[in-house]
C-alpha cells in the first residue's frame, strides 16, 4: 500500500517537477554551507564550535538553526533566522501599530505588501548581526574573555576590510536563502522557508547517528541504552504527530439568509482552535533565553556563578524551561489570536455558538476555551522539549537532537505530506494512507 502511494506521487508530472524542483534548491542552499566567508580560518571556528558544543550557551543553538553553517563560518552562517526574526517582529507590531493592521486585512495586497516590509527588516537585521560577529570572530583567540582557554586565533588579519567582507557575504547569503525560500513556495512543494530550517536540522541527524554509532562500537555506550533511547524517541514522535494535528471544534451555526428571491437554509460548521496555537516559538524563545546566561557568563566574569548555577544543575534548569515555555505560550497567543475580532466575524456573517449569545458572551467562551487549550499546548510543548534531555541524562547517552529540534522536523515533515496528499486526492489518486484511511488534517491557522 505504502509503495503504491509513492507511485502515484510520480505518475503525476506536476508533482514530479515540484519535487524536483524541491530537492535542487535545497542541494544549492547544502552546498553553500561549505562557502566560507573571506579571512576565516576553518580549523579554527571548527575547533572553538567543538568547545562550545560541550558548554553549550546561545551559540549552540544559533548554530543548530543554521544547519551548521555557522560551524563552518559559511555564507549562510546567518542561516534563515534574521527572516525569521523579522517575521516575528512584524507579526508582533500589527498588533500595537494601526497601519500594518490595517494591512492584514486587505487581502492578498496587504499580505504582499507585509512581506516586502519583512524582507527589508530581514536585510537590516542580516547586517546588524553581521557587524556583531565580525567582531565576535575577531576576538575569538585574541581575548580570553571567556572562551574556556581557547587560544586559536579564528581570524589571522583582523581589519575594516574583514569586518566590511564579512558583513556582505552574510548579508547577501540570508538574502539567497530567502529566495531560494521563496521560491521553494512558489514552485516546489512545501514552505520553502520551513522546508530550509528542516533540511539544516536533519543533516545534523547522520553525523550525529554515526557518533553514536561510534561509541557504542567502541563500547562507551551500551547498546541497551541507545535501544532504549530510539524507543523513546519513537514514541515522543507519535505524540507529536497526535498533538499537533489535535483541535477542539467549536460548533457554529448559521441561520437561514436570504440571497435574492431564494431562501438558503441554516448551515452548521466549526471553528478550529489548534491545541498547540502558538507553534514552536514558545521553545526557542525560552531555548533562547536560557541560553543567554551561558554566552554573557562567558563574556562578564562576574555573571559565571549565575551561569554554572542553572547549567550545574539539569532539575533546575529544565524546572526554569518550563516556566518559560508556559509564559511564551500565553504570551504568543494573547498577542496572535483575538477573541473579540473572532466574534465580531461571526456575528457580522449571521452566525453563533450554540448556546452562547452573539457579541461580548461568544468573545468570552472563546477566551476561555483558548486559554484552557493554550494551557494544554503549553505544557505539552514542555514535556516534548524537556523529555530529550532528561532521558539521554537517565541513559548516560548524549544525543544533541533536541525536543525543539523535533517539533520542527516532525511538523515540517506533516504540512509537507499533507501537500503531496493534496496533490494526489485533486487528481482522483488516493492519499498515503490508502481509500480507507484518514487525511492527514492540514495545520489550521488561528485566525480572525
Amino acid at each position: 500500500m505504502a509503495l503504491n502511494a509513492l507511485a502515484n506521487v510520480f505518475r503525476i508530472a506536476e508533482l514530479r517537477s515540484r519535487l524536483a524542483y524541491t530537492l535542487v534548491l535545497l542541494s544549492v542552499y547544502r552546498i553553500g554551507i561549505f562557502i566560507n566567508t573571506p579571512g576565516v580560518d576553518r580549523s579554527a571556528m571548527n575547533a572553538f564550535m567543538d568547545a562550545q558544543k560541550q558548554s553549550g550557551g546561545l551559540v549552540s543553538l544559533f548554530n543548530l538553526f543554521s544547519g551548521g553553517a555557522l560551524e563552518q563560518m559559511s555564507i549562510f552562517g546567518l542561516g534563515i533566522m534574521p527572516y525569521v526574526s523579522a517575521s516575528i517582529i512584524i507579526q508582533l507590531l500589527a498588533v500595537v501599530v494601526p497601519s500594518l493592521e490595517r494591512l492584514q486585512k486587505e487581502g492578498a495586497a496587504g499580505r504582499q505588501k507585509i512581506n516586502q516590509y519583512t524582507r527589508y527588516g530581514s536585510i537590516v537585521l542580516s547586517i546588524v548581526q553581521g557587524v556583531g560577529i565580525s567582531r565576535w570572530l575577531a576576538s575569538l583567540g585574541r581575548s580570553d574573555a571567556g572562551q574556556g582557554g581557547f587560544n586559536q586565533v579564528v581570524v589571522p588579519n583582523d581589519n575594516l576590510w574583514f569586518t566590511f567582507m564579512t558583513v556582505v557575504s552574510l548579508t547577501a547569503g540570508t538574502a539567497f536563502i530567502m529566495w531560494l525560500g521563496e521560491r521553494i513556495t512558489e514552485r516546489g512543494i512545501g514552505n520553502g522557508i520551513s522546508l530550509i530550517i528542516f533540511a539544516g536540522i536533519v543533516a545534523r541527524v547522520l553525523p550525529g547517528a554515526k557518533t553514536l554509532l561510534d561509541l557504542t562500537t567502541q563500547e562507551i555506550v551500551n547498546v541497551a541504552a541507545v535501544l532504549g533511547l530510539l524507543f523513546f524517541m519513537l514514541l515522543i514522535i507519535g505524540v507529536v504527530v497526535y498533538v499537533e494535528r489535535g483541535m477542539r471544534r467549536v460548533p457554529i451555526q448559521y441561520a437561514k439568509r436570504m440571497a435574492g428571491r431564494r431562501m438558503f437554509a441554516g448551515q452548521a460548521t466549526y471553528f478550529p482552535m489548534k491545541v498547540n496555537a502558538s507553534g514552536v516559538i514558545p521553545p526557542i524563545f525560552a531555548g533562547a533565553v536560557l541560553s543567554f546566561p551561558a554566552t554573557l557568563g562567558a563574556w562578564f566574569p562576574f555573571l559565571q556563578g549565575f551561569q554554572r548555577s542553572i547549567e550545574g544543575n539539569l532539575w533546575v534548569y529544565n524546572g526554569l524551561f518550563v516556566l518559560l515555555v508556559v509564559f511564551f505560550s500565553y504570551f504568543y497567543t494573547a498577542l496572535t489570536f483575538r477573541p473579540d475580532d473572532v466574534a465580531d466575524n461571526i456575528k457580522k456573517q449571521g452566525g453563533y455558538i450554540p448556546g452562547i449569545r452573539p457579541g461580548r458572551q461568544t468573545a468570552e467562551f472563546i477566551e476561555r476555551t483558548l486559554n484552557r487549550l493554550t494551557f494544554g499546548g503549553a505544557i505539552y510543548l514542555a514535556i516534548i522539549c524537556v523529555i530529550p534531555s532528561v532521558i539521554s541524562s537517565v541513559l548516560g547517552v548524549q544525543f544533541t537532537f533536541g525536543g525543539t529540534a523535533l517539533l520542527i522536523v516532525v511538523g515540517v515533515a506533516l504540512d509537507t505530506v499533507q501537500q503531496i496528499e493534496g496533490h494526489l486526492i485533486s487528481r482522483n489518486y488516493e492519499g498515503f494512507a490508502g481509500p480507507r484511511g484518514p487525511r492527514i488534517r492540514g495545520r489550521v491557522r488561528v485566525a480572525a
